[in-house]
């Protein structure tokens, strides 16, 4: 080695050894930074579906009726889908570090009241403002693009992760399903100030009519399908709040058309594959929310587990799905948007027919394990493109409201999607109560009404599932969507 190479060497050794701390520094804020996000999105998504698990003890416990035990869960679904889209608008003008530990404190303190409507509110002002964090906390290219995977990873996950939790914790009391949200919100929080940087103010005009609109509809339309499955169609009630809801949400569109700055600005629908993207989204939600909430009650009631034994009934679905999920991103990029999402919604709908065929006699190994695989397969695969196609593209002026409509569209399609098939349980099991067969035990009665209820209740699962292929087939292209502006 020549002096003067001896002497460079000599004159970058210590730039490099004073470096490295600082880029390992660097690495370990951004991995706490990146669990702080995820924990929240986590926590936000878990309680979608932890909560189902636990519903056989509170209906017991709190003497439910079907149809209001529906509502523990819709409750929180449309307080947060309703107003994902106000809360993805609050964080630009406050600060979304602001609206994410203030929404993540509301969450909490209502976890700790079981108020389920107020978690969803508090849901509603931190979700929005996790994923923008992520974007602005995250340098654009390789590190975000890694970030993101993680991100939709958890998000596809959490709903199995929730049932698997549920049944852990429902095992002492179903009351911990609500309590545990309580130390993990008060670390996040703690974590969030010193790891995450506050975002810029951009002072604007909120949309309060849309948001009002929006969600008046909403909850009209879902009330009314829940009144329908323990009054039925013919009650006027229900036929005035279904009417009222759909009056609503084409006032709702109304309104955005006109609006100077609309939470919900409809040039997000120009693209086609975007579109199509928001609309598997909505029915794949729908599709994934009923079955959870379906199937936990076959395990229990029909199979007669524990919850316990419930959630981890689920288990083979999360690993498939952890798997699916972990290899979604690298088969898009070899196989484009379109083919991925179609093997995926192939495989839920193969898994959707095959529960069709429960009854009393069904077992876990027989008619439960293979559609539990086919759907954590779909989930996997289908959730990872449609996140993708729906974020890729946009100018920054719509990211912000893109990821609020698809957080949005997911709440609603868990909310509705339950709704109608409580509708179609409901109405399966007063059938059921009026033709009983008189050769069967009243246990073994129970028991067929259950699974017949829950099987033909199936059946709108499977027409959630077959529009979202006929959208894959038709709809998509496997190409990257156009940018809808600047």
């Amino acid at each position: 080695m020549s002096a003067q190479e001896l002497n460079a060497t000599t004159t970058r050794g210590p730039d490099r050894v004073a470096e490295a701390p600082s880029a390992e520094h660097r690495r370990r804020r951004m991995k706490i930074a990146l669990g702080v996000i995820v924990a929240c999105q986590l926590m936000v998504i878990i309680d979608a579906t932890i909560v189902n698990i636990a519903l056989a003890r509170i209906q017991s416990s709190l003497h439910f009726s079907a149809s209001s035990l529906a509502w523990v869960q819709s409750a929180y679904s449309l307080a947060f889908g309703g107003l994902l889209l106000l809360g993805g608008r609050a964080g630009d003008v406050f600060g979304r570090l602001r609206l994410f530990i203030g929404g993540l404190a509301l969450f909490t303190l209502a976890s700790l009241a079981a108020a389920r409507a107020a978690q969803g509110v508090g849901a509603a002002l931190a979700a929005p403002a996790s994923l923008a964090l992520l974007a602005t906390t995250f340098t654009e290219g390789p590190e975000r693009r890694r970030a993101l995977g993680v991100f939709s990873m958890i998000a596809g996950l959490g709903l199995t992760l929730g049932l698997i939790l549920g049944g852990l914790l429902t095992t002492a009391s179903w009351r911990w399903v609500f309590v545990i949200n309580v130390p993990v919100g008060i670390a996040v929080i703690a974590l969030a100030r010193p790891f995450l940087n506050e975002t810029p103010r951009h002072p604007a005009r909120f949309d309060v009519a849309g948001a009002i609109v929006s969600t008046a509809g909403m909850t009209s339309l879902v009330y009314g399908f829940i009144r329908a499955a323990s009054e039925g169609w013919s009650d006027s009630l229900t036929v005035v709040t279904l009417a009222v809801g759909v009056v609503f949400l084409l006032g709702f569109l109304f309104v955005e058309a006109r609006a100077e700055q609309p939470i919900m600005p409809l040039r997000l629908f120009a693209e086609r594959l975007r579109a199509g993207a928001y609309t598997n989204m909505l029915l794949m939600s729908a599709a994934m929310g009923s079955f959870f909430f379906f199937l936990s009650i076959f395990l229990q009631k029909v199979l007669d587990l524990s919850p316990l034994r419930t959630g981890l009934a689920f288990l083979p679905m999360a690993l498939v799905q952890f798997g699916g999920a972990r290899t979604a991103p690298k088969l898009v990029a070899r196989f484009g948007p379109k083919t991925i999402t179609a093997v995926g919604t192939a495989s839920a709908l193969v898994s959707a027919v095959w529960l069709t065929r429960l009854d009393g006699a069904s077992s876990y190994p027989g008619g439960v394990v293979g559609p539990l695989i086919l759907l954590g397969l779909g989930i996997g695969l289908a959730f990872m493109p449609l996140n993708m196609v729906i974020l890729a593209g946009l100018p920054p002026r719509d990211t912000g409201s893109a990821s609020g409509l698809l957080q949005c569209l997911q709440q609603i399609g868990l909310a509705v999607g339950i709704a109608v098939l409580t509708t179609v349980y409901g109405t399966s099991l007063r059938n059921s109560a009026d033709h009983p067969d008189t050769t069967l035990t009243p246990q073994a009665q129970m028991h067929h009404d259950l699974a017949h209820g829950i099987a033909t209740s199936f059946f709108v699962l499977v027409a959630f599932i077959a529009v979202a292929f006929v959208v894959a087939v038709f709809v998509f292209k496997n190409r990257k969507p156009a940018t809808t502006g600047a």
